[in-house]
């Protein structure tokens, strides 16, 4: 990924929570027909280190049978992003430009093939999904044996995180009087992407 230096985010636990915040995110891995992409919700958990990446996919999904090759593969979590006029900033013959956050982690998928470390990667992502829910669905709520017969469905994963790059584009490259009129005109715009995209410029001021 392409960083310049004043964009480049270097604070591993800052990186760690941005992928835990947007944990659905983009798995691509490398086939000789060219790369190969799913969409998957991924949790990142401690394991030392940078930590590693669990998750699923559906067993007719052809991807984790590149992991078979023992391949680096990629995952890309991004945040809010919005576009930014050159109509708002002060200073003259500036260019229109797209603001964003995103983490890049790399790393090689290694399969989980026993039926308990599937079944507990599944309780890990529903637990972490449904905790924000007054009365949050458990696993348990399944009769007895469904949901181990249901891991035949799916292959379970995990990827230890080798390195990870981090970029907040925000217009720190800008004066602050021009960050500042940017800032405003997204959250007079409204929406969410733009809102949120405003408070992390703000944040970098």
């Amino acid at each position: 990924m392409y960083v310049p230096r004043h964009f480049s985010i270097d604070d591993h636990a800052h990186m760690v929570a941005f992928m835990r915040r947007n944990g659905f995110a983009l798995l691509t891995t490398c086939t000789e027909t060219g790369p190969f992409v799913s969409h998957l919700p991924l949790l990142h958990v401690d394991s030392g280190g940078q930590g590693k990446l669990i998750g699923h996919m559906a067993r007719a999904n052809p991807q984790w049978r590149h992991f078979e090759q023992g391949k680096e593969a990629l995952v890309v979590f991004w945040g809010p992003h919005a576009y930014i006029s050159p109509g708002w900033y002060d200073t003259p013959n500036q260019v229109p430009t797209w603001n964003y956050e995103t983490v890049h982690a790399y790393g090689t998928p290694r399969l989980v093939e026993d039926s308990a470390g599937a079944l507990e990667i599944l309780r890990r992502l529903v637990g972490t999904y449904e905790s924000g829910f007054a009365q949050p669905w458990q696993m348990e709520a399944l009769p007895a044996g469904l949901a181990e017969g249901m891991t035949r469905g799916i292959v379970a994963f995990e990827i230890e995180i080798a390195r990870l790059e981090g970029k907040a584009k925000l217009s720190q490259n800008k004066t602050v009087k021009d960050r500042e009129n940017a800032a405003s005109m997204l959250e007079s715009l409204g929406g969410e992407d733009n809102r949120r995209t405003a408070a992390l410029m703000r944040a970098t001021i």
